[in-house]
Parts: C-alpha cells; structure tokens; sequence
C-alpha cells in the first residue's frame, strides 16, 4: 500500500485507467488551445509553454477536480466562463504578425501563452472534471496519479497539432471555432440561465454553440486582417 493505493488490485487499475482515458479524451479540446497558443513562439519556447502550460493544467486541474460538484451549481460561472472562452477563442485566431527579436519579448511570449493555456483549460474542464472525478471514485491519491500520468499524452498532443498547425493553417481557424461552439454550449447550460428560462433544448444549445463558433471565426477573422492592413 502507497498513499492508500493498493497497486496489486485490478480495481485500482480499472479505476486508474479509467481516470486517464476520460482525462485524455476530454483533453482533445485542451490540446487545440495548447498548441494555438504555442504556435507563434520560436521552436524551444513551444517545448517549454507546451511542457509548462501542461503540467500547470494539470495540477489545476487536479484541485477544480476536488471541488467540481460544488463549482459547477455556482450560477453565472459558465457565463463567465463563455466569455472568456469566446476572447481566447478570437486573440488566438486574430494572432501577432509581429514576430519579435529578443530574449525579452520570447520569455513574455512564453508566459502569455501559459496564462492562455491556463485559462482556457480552466475554463473547458469545468464539465470534464466531472467524469474524472466519476472515475476516481473519490479516491484523491488515485486522481492525482491519474492527472499526472496523462500529462505526457497531452503534452505529445499538442506537439504534434503545433507541427500540423504549421502546415496547414486551416486547423487554427477550425481551434477557433471549436472555443466559440464550446462557449455557446457552456452559456446555455449555465444553472442561472436554466433558473432564468427552464430546461434548454439540447437542439437549442448546439445552436448555441454553432452561432458561437461562427462569432468567434468572423471576429477574429475581421481583427486578423485589420492587423494586417495596419501592419502594411
């Protein structure tokens, strides 16, 4: 036994692999983020944010994992959280067409897209701690080692889409759209708003989302160019 772990059970193992499986199929999303906000910083500073933003995640992730139920019932958290995901969702799409020379600007480069990384899977794990914490059976020790284990999985993840981003531009914008679809999602579904209106739809609140994505896009697309026209 280690912290209450008994590594000889094949209930710990179910429990175990069933924490990083949910951790790393709900992480899809976070990896789109990682690897956007990564994307712009030279080759060594994306290892660096990439590794970094990660494991911080992580770790955050693991406390809002201890706290999930009793967060998730607070009204107006998901509405805030909506917003926030529609402004990251823009800036990462609207970019920097300057890339900036300098060991000075690279490591605030770096630390913008932790913070980015940061309050973006904050943001997007608000739902999926649940079916983390689900998986954990409200074993702490087990969560923790579940959480840290799919660090590296992540982590590859969002290596691999900033290579793919590289090449194929498109990616960054559909990222963007994934961040509005989920901000309109999470607006509706906010408890404030269920108080407020009833019961949404689920037809309504993929609309939602839909029109979220199509606002995140247009908008970011619109700044990108005006950028560039300043920039000219």
């Amino acid at each position: 036994m280690f912290f209450g772990l008994d590594f000889t059970s094949p209930i710990f193992w179910s429990a175990f692999g069933s924490i990083v499986l949910a951790n790393i199929v709900l992480s899809g999303d976070n990896a789109v983020v990682i690897a956007m906000a990564a994307r712009t910083l030279k080759p060594e500073q994306q290892r660096k944010a990439i590794v970094w933003g990660s494991a911080a995640a992580i770790v955050m992730r693991i406390i809002l994992t201890i706290v999930a139920i009793k967060l998730l019932t607070m009204p107006f958290l998901k509405v805030v959280g909506a917003v926030l995901l529609v402004y990251i969702g823009v800036d990462l799409l609207k970019g920097e067409d300057e890339e900036g020379e300098g060991d000075g600007k690279q490591i605030n480069g770096m630390l913008a897209a932790v913070r980015t990384i940061l309050i973006a899977d904050l943001v997007m794990s608000l739902d999926n701690v649940l079916a983390v914490a689900a998986a954990a059976k409200g074993n702490v020790p087990l969560l923790v080692l579940g959480l840290l284990v799919s660090i590296p999985l992540i982590v590859f993840g969002a290596t691999l889409l900033t290579k793919v981003m590289e090449r194929f531009p498109i990616i960054i914008t559909i990222g963007a759209a994934l961040l509005g679809f989920l901000a309109g999602e999470m607006l509706l579904t906010d408890p404030a708003v269920a108080a407020q209106f009833g019961e949404i739809g689920e037809q309504t609140v993929t609309f939602a989302g839909i029109i979220g994505a199509v606002l995140v896009v247009a908008l970011g697309t619109w700044l990108q160019k005006k950028n560039k026209s300043s920039h000219a």
